[in-house]
């Protein structure tokens, strides 16, 4: 190369010294080698990322897989009812031999008591120890013991046909299991508390105190048939010229005679005798079903009233905010009231419950749309398509609506959560009366257990924990949904 400095225009460079960077292939960028991600795809990779909210996600699915199937695979149907077996602590046939869940529990009782569910066949399964206490300077043992809540109903009285007494006779020859026991003697009976007791079989002081003999055993006031110079005890009582036989049975066995299984609830009985586990089942169908129809509703007004205010603002948008701060000044506990008072007559409760949530539910929903559509609205992309001579249906649901969708989503998904907590609080309260042989909820579980909270806490335990889980993980997992649908939070998780 030669350079005057003087005259730099002469410059001379040899062609030699250059090569052409592309001369056979034609210019291009380089071929990205990774798969493309689409929105949605991109949030739930985000969602995935949130261990907490994925946790939730799954505990929810097991909650929902129990409402679906607990009740098909149950041996109790919702409108079984034993009242014999009101409060029954839970049982787990795993737990047979172990102090945990073996439909057991501990008490104190005093030493009538004591001797009452001693005498019961199976009733005490153990005694911890035994204390005395002075009252009014009078001593008095009181024992501390583990009591089976399944065999402490002992016998009962039951009223047979001729025909039904000897088909279970017929039982017990072919199993040898004992159903039938001596009727009791009631002019025998001292204790008032125990004149119609089927497990009082031993003579008591008027206190109710076991009367023993000097080697400790008790006496028995059977009936004895005393006729024609018999002296047998009586199995039965003839009762309406011998159509009926009065009877007495031991109910654990008679309950399997009957059903062909010993009674046993998994999260125990209520206070009147039905089993809490499917009861809950059919409750938790009941609020997820209400839920998620409501929430669906909602969404579906909420966007076409959110999607036309913000769009066309302007009168419109002027005239359904008025309303909308109307209806959501009304409180929600007085128009259920309402709705309960006026219209669960002719619509039963649930559909009552039904609308009054709908009446005033699509308002978050709709504000939310509003505040997206006015957001997007008057970007450059959506007013070059305007420009371009679309449509107003187009701009809204192909340009507008498909960037809102990801808080469109996050709102009606936490609204669930927020009707299930509704819908537990009225029924709570007694406001929406749901307890039936037929249906059953969350809420009135609740309620019909307040009263037994201290002596009987499973009742009161398994729906709460049930209805406090679901919440909690229906909110985080919301907060997951809401924190992956926003594209300004990626790369925040990392």
């Amino acid at each position: 190369m030669n350079y005057n400095q003087d005259n730099p225009s002469t410059i001379k460079i040899d062609k030699s010294k250059f090569t052409f960077v592309h001369f056979n292939n034609a210019m291009a960028e380089p071929k990205i080698l990774t798969k493309e991600s689409g929105y949605f795809k991109d949030a739930m990779i985000r969602f995935a990322k949130n261990r907490g909210s994925l946790i939730c996600f799954f505990i929810i699915l097991l909650l929902v897989l129990y409402a679906i199937l607990a009740p098909v695979f149950s041996s109790y149907s919702i409108s079984d009812k034993d009242g014999y077996y009101a409060y029954a602590s839970p049982k787990c046939s795993l737990f047979k031999n172990t102090a945990f869940w073996d439909g057991c529990s501990s008490i104190e009782v005093n030493e009538q008591n004591f001797d009452y569910l001693n005498n019961i066949p199976g009733a005490v399964k153990k005694v911890y120890g035994k204390k005395t206490y002075n009252a009014a300077n009078i001593p008095q043992d009181w024992y501390k013991i583990k009591v089976d809540d399944y065999a402490k109903v002992g016998w009962i009285k039951k009223l047979l046909t001729k025909e039904e007494y000897q088909a279970a006779k017929n039982y017990e020859e072919t199993t040898g299991i004992q159903l039938f026991y001596p009727v009791i003697d009631r002019s025998k009976i001292k204790s008032p508390v125990y004149k119609n007791d089927q497990n009082a079989w031993f003579e008591t002081d008027d206190h109710g105190f076991a009367i023993k003999d000097k080697d400790g055993n008790i006496k028995d006031i059977f009936l004895y048939d005393n006729t024609e110079g018999k002296n047998e005890i009586q199995y039965y009582i003839s009762r309406m010229e011998g159509t009926q036989l009065e009877t007495r049975v031991l109910y654990k066995e008679w309950y399997k005679y009957e059903k062909g299984k010993y009674a046993s609830f998994l999260f125990g009985a209520d206070n009147s005798g039905y089993d809490i586990f499917t009861r809950l089942a059919y409750g938790a169908r009941l609020s997820l079903l209400l839920s998620i129809c409501v929430a669906a509703i909602n969404l579906f007004l909420g966007i076409i009233i959110g999607s036309l205010e913000g769009y066309y603002g302007g009168t419109f948008d002027l005239i359904a905010e008025r309303i909308k701060e109307i209806l959501y000044q009304v409180p929600s506990v007085i128009l259920m009231t309402l709705f309960q008072l006026y219209f669960a007559k002719k619509l039963g409760p649930v559909f009552s419950m039904f609308f009054a949530f709908i009446f005033f539910g699509w308002i978050g929903t709709s504000s939310t749309v509003r505040a997206q559509f006015y957001r997007f609205k008057g970007q450059e992309y959506v007013m070059a398509s305007r420009t371009l001579g679309a449509k107003d249906s187009r701009l809204i649901f192909r340009h507008i609506f498909p960037n809102a969708i990801g808080f469109i989503i996050t709102t009606s998904v936490l609204t669930i959560p927020g009707v299930i907590f509704s819908e537990a609080n009225l029924t709570y309260l007694g406001i929406v009366n749901l307890q039936s042989d037929t249906m059953s909820s969350v809420g009135t579980m609740l309620n019909g257990a307040q009263a037994s909270l201290s002596t009987h806490p499973h009742c009161v335990f398994f729906p709460a924990a049930f209805i406090s889980i679901l919440l909690i993980c229906f909110n985080e997992f919301g907060n997951g949904l809401r924190d992956a649908f926003n594209p300004s939070l990626r790369g925040s998780e990392k």
